[in-house]
Order: C-alpha cells, then structure tokens, then sequence
C-alpha cells in the first residue's frame, strides 16, 4: 500500500493556480480558471487508464491505435469538485459519473457524509475522483473509502488543484494505494484547516457562500 504524488509542472496550470490564488478574481473568472487548470491535471491523472490495442482504418490505410480499456468512473466530491467535472467530461466524454458529498465539521474538521450515489460495484472500474482541495485529506480518505469497499482497482486516482502535507500524510496512514494528482503541494495547513497559502474555500470561490 502506498500514495504517490504527482505534481503537474506545466506553464499553463502554473498560470490558472496564480488566477485561482488571487483574492480579486471573481466566481465567473474563477469557474474558467479552474476549468482550464482541470483540463491539464485531469488528463494527467488518466495516464494511468489502461488502454487496448486496436486497429482504425484511415482515408488512406489501415493502422494501429488505442481505446481506453473500460468505461472509468468521475468521482466529484461535492460540491467543490462539480468544478472539475466540466474538463474531465470533456475529456473523458464515455465515463460514468458518481457524486460523494461530503461535509467538513467547521470545529472538529472531520468529515460528514450526506449523498453517496456509487454502483454497487466497481470491479475493474478506474476511478478519477476530483476534489480541488486535499486539505486534511478526510473529506477525500472517506470518498476513497468508499470506492475501495466496491472493489474500485488501486491505485485509486486523486486530481486536486492543491494539495497540503498534512493531507498526504493522512492519507499514507489508510492502507490504500492512491495517485495524487495535483497543481501544486502548499506549506501548511492554518488553526482552521485552511491550505497556506492555498486559495480559500473552493466551493465558495467557484459557486458562492451557501447561506
């Protein structure tokens, strides 16, 4: 059992995580930035999709190619990671789509789940789980939790915007294999469980205060 973590070093995403960080972007500009950093980091994450070998036929000839072995599966934890799901729809326009939401208590920031809409099984099914924000890594080792019990193959595939130590480190201790996709791994987490220097809330950022 072990987690990998893989940082996405790329001009592009470099560039939206400096948006996404800026205290004056607004929600709507927010949305695209994230949207833009998603497409890079998600299709990152899907190196590891096992692909078959085919043949395709062109205009002019017959050749060789590849399709991605089984239909995966887009995890959004809710609701920070609907954020990604428009680029890695996109990109992977054939996978089923599941949602986990998960709620952080505000005083013990330990996780709370309110919706969980999975199959009942997901033998063979590799799942992409989004979640912009690997902060103390509950919210995310809960949603992985789930997928694991299903037979979800490992490792198991984490795409976040950011990631903090401490969340990593959590993560370790729970004896799955997960990858780590991610734009960037920040200081620290602050007294409240907030990334440092990180971007905020996510979910408020990209949608709105929920009250």
């Amino acid at each position: 059992m072990s987690v990998q973590v893989t940082i996405v070093d790329h001009p592009i995403v470099a560039e939206a995580l400096t948006h996404l960080r800026d205290i004056n972007t607004s929600n709507q500009f927010f949305r695209a930035e994230m949207r833009r950093l998603s497409l890079i980091v998600v299709a990152e994450a899907a190196r590891l999709l096992p692909t078959t070998n085919v043949r395709v036929t062109t205009p002019l000839a017959e050749t060789s190619g590849v399709r991605i072995s089984h239909r995966p599966v887009l995890v959004p934890i809710l609701r920070a990671g609907l954020g990604m799901l428009p680029a890695a729809m996109e990109l992977l326009p054939d996978a089923d789509i599941a949602v986990v939401g998960v709620q952080r208590d505000e005083h013990t920031h330990s996780p709370s789940e309110y919706v969980a809409k999975l199959p009942s099984r997901l033998d063979g099914r590799h799942c992409i789980v989004l979640d912009p924000m690997l902060a103390t890594g509950g919210s995310l080792e809960h949603g992985c939790r789930l997928l694991a019990n299903r037979g979800a193959p490992q490792p198991i595939i984490i795409a976040c915007v950011l990631a903090a130590p401490e969340g990593i480190e959590f993560l370790k201790k729970s004896g799955m294999t997960l990858l780590i996709v991610t734009a960037s791994v920040d200081e620290r987490l602050n007294e409240n469980a907030f990334i440092v220097p990180g971007l905020g809330d996510a979910g408020d950022r990209q949608f709105g205060p929920p009250n």
